[in-house]
């Protein structure tokens, strides 16, 4: 393993659509880590590359309203239904005068809370999966910068974002069911960027803001016998390597787990 220069190495969140930009290619071109769903969806999940997903995500226009047909008996209902007190502006279908100026999701007694932070409605599918935990628990994704060219990706969070991982555990009863373990789903680098330690560097790196965030352990489940190519699961050897050991010895669906400090 080639020794790592820590003034070229520099680890990002992804929080935003400048840092998910950021995300690494996968080295096999039929995959792509910024339209995979493959642990989110255990269901229809997939890896592989969706150009659709990687289009700019434009909101959808209000429709128009179409017209309300004239009612002959009601033309002059606003007239009849009119409260010759209200102040002028105010009569049918009016709003509560009092209110007018305030918001009404407003209560003065409460303490504001703090907008919470988010990826916006509009953000890429992948995106809004990887930023579905910033008000509450942080990122789910970093990505590794070697001279500032992005070159190692990892992806993570809470068992509860994964349910593939999720369907994983539950072939093995005897696992702990608390607490529960947070998960590293993915682990990755440019084909350019192998054999330098940069994987084993973001591990560690993602292990310690798991463990500033409460976590006791953290789960992988790799992928005996894949292409390096055709997985991001890595191989139960390379988690070994950094410290996890084999929970659910298994030849096609092994779990390997570390403790946190």
């Amino acid at each position: 393993m080639a020794s790592l220069d820590a003034a070229s190495i520099s680890i990002v969140d992804v929080t935003d659509e400048s840092t998910f930009a950021l995300l690494p290619p996968c080295a096999d071109p039929g995959f792509d880590h910024r339209s995979c769903d493959y642990w989110e969806d255990a269901d229809r999940g997939s890896k592989a590359i969706r150009l659709d997903w990687l289009e700019e995500v434009r909101p959808t226009p209000a429709s128009a309203e179409p017209p309300t047909p004239e009612n002959p008996f009601l033309a002059d209902l606003a007239e009849r239904q009119a409260n010759p007190f209200a102040a002028p502006g105010i009569g049918l279908g009016a709003g509560n005068p009092f209110l007018a100026d305030d918001d009404p999701d407003d209560n003065p007694f409460a303490p504001r809370r703090e907008a919470r932070p988010t990826v916006g409605a509009t953000a890429r599918p992948k995106l809004r999966l990887l930023g579905r935990g910033l008000g509450v628990a942080g990122s789910y994704a970093k990505v590794l910068l070697r001279d500032d060219i992005p070159a190692a990706y990892c992806q993570f969070g809470p068992l509860t974002a994964y349910p593939r991982a999720q369907r994983t555990r539950d072939l093995y009863p005897a696992l702990p069911e608390a607490p529960l373990p947070a998960v590293i789903t993915c682990i990755a680098t440019t084909a350019a960027a192998r054999h330098a330690g940069l994987a084993q560097a973001l591990v560690e790196a993602v292990c310690d803001d798991l463990g500033r965030r409460g976590f006791a352990a953290v789960e992988t489940y790799p992928e005996p016998g894949a292409r390096p190519d055709a997985t991001s699961a890595a191989t139960p050897a390379f988690w070994e390597s950094v410290g996890f050991a084999v929970v659910a010895p298994d030849d096609r669906f092994p779990v390997l787990r570390r403790e946190l400090a």
